[in-house]
């Protein structure tokens, strides 16, 4: 394999002669690729929740119908997720992300011309089948360009855009949503998508055939490249399933994508009807929970990394403790939402909440690098995915209907700050050592 890789790279003489074009720690400039990719996707995905007020009004669709939306596109998300992670795991980031960015794109963009449900359902179906590889080609990056030592904080960083698209997407899309009508969100995101598309498959490389990539970055980069995969073995991607730490993924990350469902579906119009906010200030007020919850997800990258470093603890035991602590926070603050009258109060309540859930998610991200051999990180991050998206499905479905039905979203944040806490109980019952230590879970 290493034979293979040094044919492939630039010979050094020819490096020294382009020194000038070495861009310094090129690794987190290659991560700010994925991080914009997220950021992108999610705004793609949520633009829903900042049309629906003039899908309510202008085509009589209801909050049950716009729960729906939700739900055939996590459904479409998560199945799509298992071909997706495959297929990342033998074409490459390169070629995956940048099918995946124009496929999301086209989809977004048709959403212009809809004017029935079904219409929309057929849409969002095609944003789920296109959106699927967004999460384990950016898995396999960090796993291609960062040591393990630094993937915790790395995936922490791209899995922010999860929250900066959703931050940056309410006052920017209903801004234009104003001035121009709901259709023109769509057609600006799609043509931002295409951009970002083009631009990805230009400039991404692997880190051994990156021409602006030093010497010592790369030796850097492959300098744990020896211990990444003590004790996970390859597994035949069928016999995945075999393994109870999968289930602990896919059930725990279950947990998270619940409550995650029903801000990215729902949090406009409960700001606007239960609230009393006006559509152009939820369209501000929408954006300062998922700002928290970048920041704070971050953070909790960082902590991720320094707590295994001076914890003395192996990075996946780590990962796992600071998923159970988060869990249980966001799960006492999600159920409290409801409960604070203040609504300053009741957002910053919000922001916190939405900071753990962001913790969470970088944790389970960051743990396929430390089940199973490298080579199948986008595999198992993608199953994981499944699990989360295909139970979370339900969420925005069943939100709207009790919406539709009581006239609140209180038993909905209840209901998900339970599921949510949840998730520690998967993480550290069923997801304790890398595959190939427990042989005995194979059967």
């Amino acid at each position: 394999m290493n034979q293979t890789v040094t044919e492939k790279r630039p010979a050094k003489r020819g490096r020294e002669t382009a020194a000038r074009r070495t861009i310094k720690n090129l690794r987190w400039w290659i991560l700010g690729w994925a991080l914009v990719a997220g950021v992108v996707n999610y705004m793609d995905r949520s633009a829903i929740s900042i049309a629906a007020p003039a899908l309510i009004e202008e085509l009589g669709l209801t909050r049950t119908d716009i729960g729906l939306l939700g739900t055939v596109f996590s459904w479409t998300y998560a199945f799509a997720q298992l071909p997706a992670g495959w297929l990342v795991d033998k074409l490459g980031a390169r070629r995956m992300y940048f099918l995946a960015i124009a496929g999301w794109s086209i989809a977004t963009a048709l959403m212009s011309i809809g004017t029935t449900l079904w219409h929309f359902v057929t849409f969002r179906f095609l944003l789920g089948v296109t959106e699927a590889p967004n999460g384990p080609a950016s898995a396999r990056l960090t796993a291609d360009w960062f040591p393990r030592s630094e993937r915790g904080q790395a995936t922490a960083i791209w899995d922010s855009g999860s929250k900066w698209g959703p931050a940056i997407a309410p006052p920017i899309l209903t801004g234009i949503m104003i001035a121009f009508g709901w259709q023109a969100i769509f057609v600006f995101l799609g043509l931002l998508g295409i951009i970002l598309a083009v631009a990805f498959y230009i400039f991404y490389r692997r880190p051994e055939l990156h021409p602006a990539i030093s010497d010592e970055e790369l030796a850097h980069i492959t300098s744990e490249a020896e211990k990444q995969d003590v004790g996970a073995a390859k597994v035949p991607w069928l016999k995945l399933f075999a393994h109870r730490q999968i289930w602990g993924m896919m059930a725990g990350f279950f947990c998270v994508i619940w409550i995650w469902n029903i801000f990215i579906v729902f949090l406009p119009l409960y700001l606007q009807e239960e609230r009393g906010v006006s559509i152009a200030g939820s369209g501000w007020l929408a954006a300062i929970p998922y700002l928290g919850a970048a920041i704070l997800g971050i953070t909790g990258g960082w902590v991720m990394t320094r707590y295994t470093k001076a914890s003395g603890l192996d990075a996946l035991t780590a990962k796992r403790r600071v998923m159970s602590v988060a869990a249980v926070a966001a799960g006492i603050l999600i159920c409290l939402i409801p409960l604070v009258g203040d609504l300053t109060l009741a957002m910053i309540v919000m922001t916190v909440a939405l900071g753990f859930v962001a913790t969470m998610q970088a944790a389970a991200w960051a743990m396929p690098g430390d089940i199973v051999n490298t080579s199948q990180v986008a595999s198992v991050g993608a199953i994981q995915n499944f699990g989360g998206y295909f139970g979370g499905a339900f969420a925005p479905l069943l939100t709207g209907i009790i919406a539709d039905a009581t006239g609140s979203y209180a038993p909905s944040f209840i209901i998900g700050g339970v599921i949510a806490a949840l998730a520690a109980v998967a993480y550290m019952v069923l997801v304790r050592r890398p595959m190939a230590a427990l042989k005995e879970d194979a059967r």
